[in-house]
């Protein structure tokens, strides 16, 4: 396939009309999300009838089920059909859901409606990442995923405050004679709000152009599933970009996802620095992936993401050690931003590393690996970080090490990102020494 037309005159990447209109889409439907989440969170609270915490857990435990067993199966759908119509789909999809989320009332309900979210939205994301390397040419990738991240995760703020704003407008609003009959309350105007977004996204998904891909043919006969599902697998496993970047991402988000359930236990009995000391870890983790997006997008022309996906690696693992090893606030603070500017380039430089390296026809399969990928390792660090942090406070006192759990379950996962760190670099060796021998060959081993 030819490559996506540069932006003009060297403007930034959003300069490029189909990619910015698909940006936008993906700006639009984040903000969305955002919305849903905080919503459908208050909804189950209100339904559960008494027990608000299991029925949160629950539901938001649907939005981790479909990677588990969808991830595969999307891959195929996204590297076999048209992408443009699967987003479509899945946008409208989306927004019927929210349509009729205000009128369910039982926690079950909630819980189907969130796994069949969860799935749509895992195709819409495995598709828009697949399709970004078709619209902007390789060399401003970088600075394509980092617009990417920052609306991704940059709309959460704006979220909260809207579902805020629509809350305290509802009240008003469900006095009013036929909006009273549509159940208006604080949640549901919020649900509707976010339905829009997604009609919103839908209109301009539709307006972009998406390049013509050709069907997947062997020995003159279309694939099946289970032989596409095959070639993934084998894909992914034998060729060593992708492999490493696997690996380093599990390992760093396993790592950094440690941070939200020990990061309260370990800013006020450790660092003494009580509720508000947590909002400042957590403050500075945002912080430093913010600086380390607007940064690789600056300097995207000089990047060479291989080596610094592997550095960003290192210095993750050495930046939470040194935060575990803090005596307080400030240098603590000063390493989780160190770690959220490293997380950030972990992120945007793997997916850097995917586009330019896998071919189009494999590309969705491998995206929808990723991302089931990421929920399984982001569940995975929610659980294991607390029965970590209790097991190896209990080793530590039992051998005279009087440190607490927290400490070393952090430091645990200083040591799996560094051996994640070294497992890419022995992964990528023989690929980088390959692509130095010859330049002009196509990168995809």
């Amino acid at each position: 396939m030819a490559e996506p037309d540069a932006s003009p005159k060297g403007k930034g990447v959003l300069s490029i009309k189909p990619f910015r209109r698909m940006w936008s889409a993906s700006l639009v439907s984040s903000f969305g999300d955002w919305i849903g989440l905080v919503a459908i969170t208050a909804l189950a609270q209100r339904v559960s009838k008494g027990t608000g915490e299991g029925a949160v857990a629950l539901v938001l435990s649907a939005r981790l089920l479909p990677g588990f067993f969808l991830g595969p199966l999307a891959g195929v759908v996204l590297d076999r059909f048209d992408r443009r119509r699967v987003m479509l789909i899945c946008d409208i999809g989306r927004a019927l859901v929210f349509a009729f989320l205000p009128f369910v009332d039982t926690v079950l309900g909630l819980f189907f409606a969130s796994l069949f979210l969860e799935a749509l939205s895992i195709g819409w994301s495995s598709a828009k990442e697949a399709t970004v390397p078709n619209l902007v040419p390789t060399a401003q990738l970088a600075g394509a995923n980092s617009a990417s991240v920052a609306a991704a995760y940059g709309t959460f703020p704006l979220g909260s405050l809207a579902f805020s704003l629509l809350a305290a407008l509802s009240a008003p609003l469900g006095r009013i004679g036929p909006l009273h009959a549509l159940r208006v309350n604080k949640e549901s105007l919020a649900l509707w709000a976010d339905g829009f977004t997604f009609i919103a996204s839908f209109f301009l998904v539709r307006s972009v152009e998406f390049p013509k891909r050709e069907r997947i043919h062997v020995d003159g006969a279309e694939q099946n599933v289970f032989r596409d599902l095959r070639d993934g697998w084998k894909y992914i496993g034998t060729n060593s970009r992708v492999r490493s970047v696997l690996l380093g991402l599990a390992a760093g988000l396993f790592g950094g996802g440690m941070l939200v359930p020990l990061g309260a236990t370990f800013a006020t009995k450790d660092l003494g620095g009580g509720p508000a000391g947590f909002g400042a870890l957590i403050s500075a983790l945002g912080f430093g992936v913010a600086i380390s997006v607007i940064g690789l997008s600056l300097l995207q022309a000089r990047l060479k993401p291989e080596p610094m996906f592997i550095g960003s690696l290192f210095v993750a693992a050495a930046c939470i050690s040194l935060g575990a090893t803090a005596s307080s606030m400030t240098p603590a603070v000063l390493w989780v931003g160190g770690l959220g500017l490293c997380a950030g380039g972990v992120y945007v430089l793997g997916f850097t590393i995917i586009q330019t390296n896998v071919e189009d026809e494999l590309r969705g399969r491998v995206f929808a690996t990723l991302y089931a990928m990421i929920r399984v390792v982001v569940l995975a660090s929610f659980t294991v970080a607390p029965i970590m942090s209790r097991l190896l406070g209990s080793l530590a006192s039992t051998i005279g090490f009087h440190v607490s759990g927290v400490r070393v379950a952090l430091w645990a996962a200083a040591g799996i990102i560094s051996l994640a760190g070294l497992g890419s670099v022995l992964s990528l060796r023989d690929s980088m020494s390959a692509r130095e021998r010859h330049p002009t060959s196509n990168a995809t081993t």
